[in-house]
């Protein structure tokens, strides 16, 4: 996945916002809480989003995934997708937008009704 398609894929999530900040990378916002970030790898493109606490433990383990730097050390449970093999761009979108849908949960419910995120 391009920078460009990750920003495609965030931007059609509901009520996101994006800026690009910490040294250039493509932060992604739901209620103005980080839920994707493009950016932060030296070589190729890396994706960093938050998981559940089980899929943070099975994806910490697989080639190209890593608990994300800065992150993960401080006991957030997020990925970065940083090399290959990584995840498909067909699981990553689906990681992504698991993170926007976590992130979005932890928003109080008078906000997730000013944005859409209840039914």
């Amino acid at each position: 996945m391009t920078y460009e398609e990750f920003n495609q894929f965030c931007e059609a999530l509901i009520s996101t916002t994006h800026v690009i900040q910490w040294g250039g990378s493509h932060v992604w916002k739901v209620g103005g809480k980080v839920f994707a970030i493009g950016g932060w790898a030296d070589d190729q493109p890396a994706y960093t989003f938050k998981t559940s606490e089980l899929s943070f433990e099975i994806l910490k383990e697989q080639k190209g995934l890593r608990p994300a730097p800065y992150l993960a050390s401080r006991g957030f449970k997020w990925i970065q997708d940083y090399a290959q093999p990584g995840l498909s761009d067909e699981d990553l979108k689906i990681y992504i937008s698991r993170s926007h849908e976590l992130v979005g949960a932890g928003l109080s419910k008078k906000k997730q009704r000013e944005l859409g995120l209840l039914d």
